[in-house]
């Protein structure tokens, strides 16, 4: 076939590249103009289409009902992210091209790589002080300011380092197990510490003795070497050609060392006072903490730790009411924990812990508020397979005349149809109230339904889903899926001492999930901020009792209807901060 003559009214190809690239006037090309009828008709439909998505989503109803200060502000906000995409994340901006780095700036990259950058923004000086609700998912062990606890190992009498072989090998170093204890009385004149190869096993040498003899650095490169072996180190969460199951044994590797600092009377009670000071200066009002009631608990002065953990809890609820009752810990709403079993132990040892938890229950009704299995999902055993445990677990609370509802890790794999993967089904079907990470949810249709139909929360945990390599940075993460859908969902920390976040508070995630998530916005964070108010666990309540007051939220007449009620109020003072103190230096013309 012969092609067609170009005629008068007719351009070849590369006349009409080139006409699009020099921005020519396309009329003569017969482009149709943007106030066309039918172009417009098509924009008209576009848009349409596009806010009968939105008003799927789970944040739709709460951005209909800002308040007009409310909206202000949340346009203030997208005004200043924006500015600061076109700026401080823009590699070709002038400010940036005159800094000398290895790493390319741009919006959304990696928490490591972003976070001195991010607390530099006015975008963090304003989620810092945003109200943040309640934090509904984290680890006692790792929450914290990891230089103050390092600094009370030092200051604190009789805090000895122990480990199970020498380090004297680089290996050794970098991976062999040690702990913290307090010994009353310790002769170190003939003791070898554990740098030495003579070092005897387990033998307990004195923090400062240790950090003196430290081959590489004295104090300083112990204080190092030791921020390494309970972190994830930026090195190795940039890893993710290594996989999960890699920086997995590292962080769990990090607990058992934390535990043993943390679990010492003296320290433990100024440790959890401090926690909830951190967490309510960045805006939380409750927390409903994990923990593995594994490593023992030592009273002070004592050098054999407890049999059980009656005095540890009895200090953690000691020390929650005491913060409350101070000037500082006013508008404080509280703590709860959550029991945790790691879910690799042997049936027996599971059941174990589930006696102990009900019996830990009877004795502390209020401060124990629900039960859930801990650790990597990909390695431990299946929600199926432990399904008779905790049916009869079930069985024993209803003789004990206790109710422990369930708060299940589910979903937190990149597996698709895995036995991890499908814990999503056990745990929705045996009853969770929230569901742990949920990282896998999005790509079940039929779950979703049924979380939305349940009312089911996920406990999301945007850097902590990084750092452990399920996603390489928030722009990849599947919240925004799940948001989409309608599906409830909360902001957590998980383990910010470990994770790098670095406190114990949200500000990071919240941060992330604003400056990543184009439709979320700042009144999209205050709707996740608001559902972790509404599914808190304030108080003990049946799951009847619990769907009801889910549902009617500050309409109802108890306790979290009331909470509701007062964040609402600091969300509105909160927003009109906003306006105070960032609408004149907006240009106004972004929020338009």
């Amino acid at each position: 076939m012969t092609e067609p003559q170009d005629s008068q009214d007719e351009k070849s190809g590369s006349d009409l590249e080139d006409a699009f690239s020099d921005g020519d006037d396309l009329a003569d090309l017969g482009v149709p103009s943007l106030d066309e009828p039918f172009i417009t008709k098509y924009y008209d439909g576009r848009d349409a289409l596009i806010a009968q998505e939105k008003r799927q989503r789970s944040d739709h109803g709460f951005k209909e009902n800002l308040s007009p200060m409310a909206a202000e502000a949340s346009a203030i906000v997208s005004s200043i992210r924006f500015m600061e995409q076109e700026t401080l994340w823009n590699a070709q901006y002038e400010d940036n091209l005159a800094k000398t780095t290895d790493v390319e700036v741009y919006p959304g990259m990696a928490f490591t790589l972003a976070r001195d950058r991010m607390e530099s923004s006015k975008l963090w000086q304003i989620v810092r002080k945003m109200p943040k609700g309640a934090l509904l998912h984290c680890h006692l062990e790792a929450m914290g300011d990891l230089d103050w606890l390092i600094e009370q190992a030092f200051a604190t009498e009789g805090i000895c380092i122990a480990a199970d072989e020498p380090f004297h090998t680089p290996q050794a170093l970098e991976k062999a197990p040690f702990i913290f204890r307090h010994v009353r009385d310790v002769s170190t004149a003939e003791a070898a510490v554990m740098w030495d190869p003579s070092y005897i096993v387990n033998d307990s040498i004195p923090v400062a003795t240790a950090a003196a003899a430290f081959s590489d650095g004295g104090k300083e490169g112990f204080i190092k070497w030791i921020k390494s072996r309970v972190t994830i180190t930026p090195e190795e969460s940039l890893k993710h050609h290594m996989g999960p199951n890699d920086v997995w044994r590292k962080f769990i590797s990090c607990f058992g060392i934390l535990a043993s600092l943390q679990r010492y009377e003296p320290i433990f009670r100024k440790n959890i006072r401090k926690m909830l000071h951190d967490l309510h200066t960045d805006g939380v009002r409750w927390v409903d903490l994990r923990t593995v009631f594994m490593v023992p608990f030592t009273r002070t002065g004592e050098d054999e730790p407890d049999e059980d953990f009656v005095n540890m809890l009895k200090a953690l609820q000691e020390e929650i009411e005491a913060y409350k009752a101070t000037k500082e810990g006013a508008g404080f709403w509280g703590a709860g924990m959550i029991w945790t079993t790691v879910r690799s132990l042997p049936p027996r040892a599971i059941a174990d812990s589930m006696i102990d938890c009900i019996a830990t229950k009877l004795e502390f009704p209020d401060l124990i508020v629900g039960y859930d299995l801990v650790a990597q999902e990909d390695l431990g055993a299946p929600l199926a397979e432990l399904t008779p445990l905790l049916f009869w677990f079930k069985k024993q609370c209803a003789q004990a005349k206790v109710d422990i509802p369930f708060y299940f890790h589910a979903g937190e794999t990149l597996g698709d149809g895995t036995d991890t993967d499908e814990n999503l089904f056990d745990a929705i079907l045996l009853g969770t109230r929230r569901i742990g990470h949920g990282f896998s949810l999005y790509k079940h249709p039929l779950l979703i339904d049924m979380v939305k139909e349940k009312m089911i929360l996920v406990e999301s945990c945007p850097v902590s889903n990084e750092v452990l390599r399920l996603t390489s940075s928030i722009m990849s993460h599947p919240m925004p899926a799940l948001l989409a859908r309608g599906v409830p969902c909360s902001l957590c920390n998980d383990d910010p001492l470990i994770l790098g976040q670095g406190a114990a508070g949200m500000t990071h995630d919240f941060w992330q999930a604003l400056q990543g998530w184009e439709n979320l916005g700042l009144e999209g964070l205050a709707s996740l901020a608001e559902n972790s108010v509404r599914w808190a666990s304030f108080e003990n309540c049946s799951a009847k009792e619990w769907s009801q007051e889910i549902k009617d939220g500050p309409k109802g007449k108890g306790v979290r209807a009331q909470r509701l009620k007062e964040w609402k109020i600091e969300w509105e003072e909160f927003c009109a901060w906003v306006v105070r103190e960032f609408a004149a230096e907006t240009d106004r013309d972004f929020m338009d």
